[in-house]
């Protein structure tokens, strides 16, 4: 049977070690239910604050055993990083796991999400939208198998999320149509994949709905301030560690980012000590 609180055990450790996993730590959640069982327990384990949604979409090849279109993982605070121009962001990644970016339109709440109210549409969702971003998702888990093994493996290791790169404000989104929101990822500069903010199945407003129906039922509504990533719109690029990416979106801005390493808890403690006694 499925332990949710033994899984998540070991997918926070793991984590937090920076060490990949062979195999799933256990039996598999069959049920999305089970999957956020074990996601609920890893993020209460976790030594950070929620700050945010990544929205992906559970394949069609998936959809005749799960009743819902889309999952979400958590974001947490120390692992949003904002995207200088020009310059490039590092984005942890585990060696021997899974490891992908994606281009993402991501909204930060302007308004809290009423606790109880579990079913939105998009333009209810678009009334408590605020800033809508360019953005990236460092997609990684210890887990190298984490996406071919299906949506209820991936919502309960957090979603297979690393973390945000938040990127430009577009300014205009409410009076602009999703389909001109156009980018472009490029791997070591290669083309990689083209998509727009409509890429995303009914609009990057569909998703937030969606996040914001399924995480009041979680018990964790959204509050003002908290981001929501929408959905890959170029796709799922698989990055390695030393390997740099390159996300356009036109017209808006472009952002840098280079894959390297995670590192453990403890080897993060001791350069940030060692840092503090240099100064």
């Amino acid at each position: 049977m499925f332990d949710a609180r033994a899984t998540a055990r070991r997918f926070v450790r793991a984590r937090l070690d920076a060490q990949p996993l062979p195999q799933y730590p256990g039996d598999e959640p069959t049920t999305l239910d089970d999957a956020y069982a074990c996601q609920a327990a890893a993020i209460e384990s976790w030594p950070d604050a929620l700050v945010g949604w990544k929205v992906g979409r559970i394949p069609d090849a998936w959809r005749p055993r799960f009743d819902e279109e889309r999952l979400i993982g958590p974001i947490f605070r120390r692992a949003v990083a904002e995207a200088e121009h020009g310059d490039f962001v590092e984005i942890p990644v585990f060696v021997g796991g899974f490891a992908a970016v994606e281009a993402e339109f991501t909204f930060n709440l302007a308004a809290d999400a009423p606790p109880r109210r579990t079913t939105w549409t998009a333009a209810e969702a678009a009334a408590i939208a605020g800033d809508l971003h360019v953005g990236v998702e460092p997609a990684s888990s210890p887990l190298a198998t984490i996406n071919e093994l299906g949506p209820a493996v991936v919502v309960s290791d957090f979603g297979n999320n690393a973390g945000l790169i938040v990127g430009p404000v577009i300014l205009d989104w409410r009076e602009r149509a999703f389909e001109s929101l156009t980018c472009e990822t490029f791997i070591e500069e290669r083309a990689v994949g083209k998509g727009s903010a409509m890429s995303i199945p009914g609009g990057p407003l569909a998703a937030l709905a969606f996040a914001l129906g399924r995480a009041a039922r979680l018990g964790r509504p959204l509050k003002a301030g908290d981001f929501v990533t929408t959905g890959a719109t170029t796709g799922i690029h698989d990055i390695r560690a030393g390997e740099n990416a390159r996300i356009v979106f036109h017209g808006v801005g472009e952002i840098h980012c280079r894959a390297v390493p995670a590192t453990s808890r403890a080897t993060r403690a001791d350069h940030a000590a060692r840092a503090r006694a240099s100064c």
